[in-house]
């Protein structure tokens, strides 16, 4: 009876292991999938309020390097209070994220301290630390399911949890990928009481240029009664961005 025992406890244990090991290399996947070394796009961000009315923000996207060790820079460009702010994060494997605001009104640049990263970025559903890039490193992965359908693909739910606690607003995050598509198609977040905080839904997926690509990304707070519609366009890779479009001094420059 003992032998039987440990015989199912290890069958149990190494059972979590395969679906940890296959999570892991799902989510792999759908990082190295993008093999830019540099990414440019301009975004509309329609902002929704709990009555449905509607605000736009424009924007530009920048990006250099890839997963783990990336620059990114946010420039709106509209309407004409939000014109000229950007926000410059800088993400490095085994380092937390480093933000800057750039406000042009007040001319001020300032770092966006640790308990702010769970605020609204410029009042989007978007908080500062989803603007930020996300790294594999950074989570551990366990896959729940597999068949469940989502927009009309077959699915594998993971479950995603911080490394590091402390670092992040969220204590887990489920993610949906396709089963023919390396790419996170939806994703709900919730906090250390079990509250799903947000829930994420990219559609219109195409390949630009060998890389998977959402045009569309759906944001939702659940407990607001808000939302964010994230729309793409002149999506480009590999245009050959510098080093120096990614400093405090370039977030301050209107052209950058």
């Amino acid at each position: 009876m003992r032998t039987l025992l440990l015989l199912m406890i290890c069958l149990a244990l190494s059972g979590s292991a395969a679906l940890a090991q296959d999570a892991r290399k799902i989510m792999d996947a759908v990082y190295k999938q993008d093999t830019s070394r540099d990414a440019t796009w301009r975004g509309t961000m329609d902002v929704y309020d709990k009555k449905g009315t509607l605000r736009r923000k424009k924007f530009t996207f920048r990006k250099l390097g890839g997963l783990g060790n990336s620059k990114t820079l946010v420039r709106f460009n509209d309407p004409a209070e939000v014109r000229g702010v950007g926000l410059l994060s800088l993400n490095e494997r085994g380092v937390a994220d480093r933000q800057w605001m750039y406000t042009p009104a007040i001319q001020r640049t300032r770092r966006i301290a640790a308990q702010e990263r769970r605020q609204r970025f410029l009042g989007t559903d978007f908080t500062n630390e989803d603007m930020a890039e996300r790294v594999l490193d950074d989570y551990t992965y366990k896959l729940l399911g597999e068949g469940e359908m989502v927009d009309g693909r077959k699915t594998y739910k993971i479950e995603a949890r911080p490394v590091s606690p402390e670092k992040s607003q969220y204590a887990y995050v489920y993610l949906w990928v396709p089963v023919d598509v390396p790419y996170t198609v939806m994703a709900e977040m919730y906090d250390k009481n079990g509250q799903r905080q947000r829930v994420l839904k990219a559609g219109e997926l195409v390949k630009i240029s060998n890389i998977w690509v959402a045009k569309r990304v759906e944001m939702n707070t659940p407990t607001e009664g808000t939302k964010t519609i994230l729309l793409l366009e002149d999506i480009r890779f590999n245009t050959g961005l510098k080093e120096d479009g990614f400093t405090q001094q370039a977030l301050e420059k209107p052209d950058a």
